[in-house]
């Protein structure tokens, strides 16, 4: 594959796609709210093409909230309140790099940069988590980082959590990076990710490799609050 717009293609051919996933997904836009906005599905792979991945952060599924979803694990929208686990996020880069806070949680210049904000399940209906998993987009996105473990440049996989770490099994190449630690939901940050020093390992690799590295503090303010 050259590009995503191969690999939607190859998989949207297949069995599990147009047969299950996309009239599945028909019939969920046009009885109910779903998230992210149809043109927003893709937006992780299209922010950040398959030869300039540096870097991916796996998510689990959109937010469900109104506002909130908009194609990329973990961000949301400028003006739309930081969720928890993003704060959490950001608090860990504020301790690896001594910076301020940020005022918005739109990851968008991570992605641009190479960073891919991937979620495991890409659409979630309204007010309900997980309510569109195990109906095709699990395969979908096993292609994704099978797809990546098979690219020639070195990639860093930041696993955050258990469903995160059980995607390790898809990923090849010694020359990669794997970094796991507990998600940085309120509920298991204190379980090793935070202090984990993921974002300045990242960096540290990809300067050993030849490859610029990430401005994770983009859009922080300089000096420590």
């Amino acid at each position: 594959m050259d590009s995503w717009n191969d690999l939607i293609q190859h998989e949207s051919e297949k069995p599990y796609f147009k047969d299950r996933l996309i009239p599945f997904l028909e019939t969920e836009y046009a009885s109910g709210t779903v998230y992210p906005e149809r043109e927003s599905i893709f937006r992780a792979l299209q922010l950040t093409p398959l030869q300039e991945v540096k870097a991916v952060i796996l998510g689990q599924d959109p937010y469900h909230e109104p506002g909130q979803a908009h194609g990329l694990a973990f961000s949301v929208p400028d003006g739309i309140d930081v969720p928890p686990s993003l704060k959490n996020i950001y608090d860990e880069i504020r301790s690896e790099y001594n910076c301020g806070t940020p005022k918005s949680g739109n990851l968008e210049e991570w992605a641009k940069q190479g960073v891919l904000l991937l979620n495991t399940v890409l659409t979630v209906r309204a007010h309900e988590a997980n309510s569109h998993a195990g109906h095709g987009w699990e395969t979908f996105t096993d292609a994704v980082l099978e797809q990546l473990g098979q690219q020639k440049q070195p990639i860093v996989f930041m696993l955050w959590g258990n469903p995160a770490q059980k995607k390790e099994r898809l990923i090849r190449g010694d020359e990669n990076l794997i970094l796991k630690t507990s998600h940085p939901s309120p509920l298991s940050v204190y379980r090793g990710f935070r202090g984990c020093g993921h974002f300045r390992a990242c960096n540290d690799f990809l300067l050993k490799n030849g490859m610029k590295p990430i401005d994770w503090t983009i859009g922080f303010s300089q000096e420590p609050k």
